[in-house]
């Protein structure tokens, strides 16, 4: 069976997401570890009750960035992993990481990309009275949050929106769309060729795959 290697840094919902979508065999694989740079992250509480290895790499205890992705690296290579998928982890990575594992790297980012890379996606789309807000999942390069777009899920932005509302909103379509984009990748079907995301050996309109 196909392995699967988690990043997070904080609750880990999606991962949670994910270790369902495992039990309940939408994905066709099976998550061989849990990592996290934060030691309180919830989502290694998660792991735990659901009997994953999990392991924490802490930055301060490495001079840059590149030596903490090379020790990750390292030790994510133990479990042998045909998907690396982040899911709320925190940190840029580097581009020796990122090349390392090209075409094996998922990232889900809370907005409808290409708007609103970075942090404090959903304060922007509230300030600036935006009516469709949502998260994107996409394939990770050295560009921040630009990589090849595989799946887009939107939800409406309502007049009297909080953050907190808002976010919770998008959350129910993440954990919605990224086991099913990690299901497609661990059933062959989907691919990252020539900088472009690939589906069903078609290549995918910048946008991404169409839902029907």
């Amino acid at each position: 069976m196909k392995s699967i290697v988690v990043l997070i840094s904080g609750s880990g919902s999606n991962l949670q997401a994910i270790i369902d979508a495992c039990d309940s065999e939408q994905i066709n694989g099976t998550i061989s570890a849990v990592f996290s740079n934060v030691p309180e992250a919830y989502g290694l509480v998660r792991a735990q009750q659901s009997g994953l290895v999990s392991e924490v790499i802490e930055p301060k205890y490495f001079t840059s960035r590149t030596d903490y992705d090379l020790a990750l690296a390292d030790t994510i290579d133990r479990y042998k992993p045909d998907l690396i998928v982040l899911a709320g982890y925190m940190r840029i990575l580097s581009p020796v990481f990122v090349n390392r594992y090209a075409g094996r790297l998922l990232n889900i980012h809370p907005s409808l990309l290409p708007k609103y890379p970075g942090l404090h996606t959903h304060s922007q789309a509230l300030n600036n009275g935006d009516k469709q807000h949502g998260a994107t999942i996409h394939f990770v390069t050295e560009e921040l949050d630009g990589g090849p777009i595989i799946l887009q899920a939107a939800v409406p932005v309502l007049p009297q929106d909080s953050e907190a509302e808002l976010i919770k909103r998008v959350q129910v379509e993440e954990h919605r769309i990224y086991p099913l984009v990690v299901s497609w990748f661990m059933d062959g079907r989907l691919a990252m060729r020539d900088g472009k995301a690939w589906m069903d050996n078609q290549p995918l309109p910048p946008q991404g795959y169409t839902e029907a």
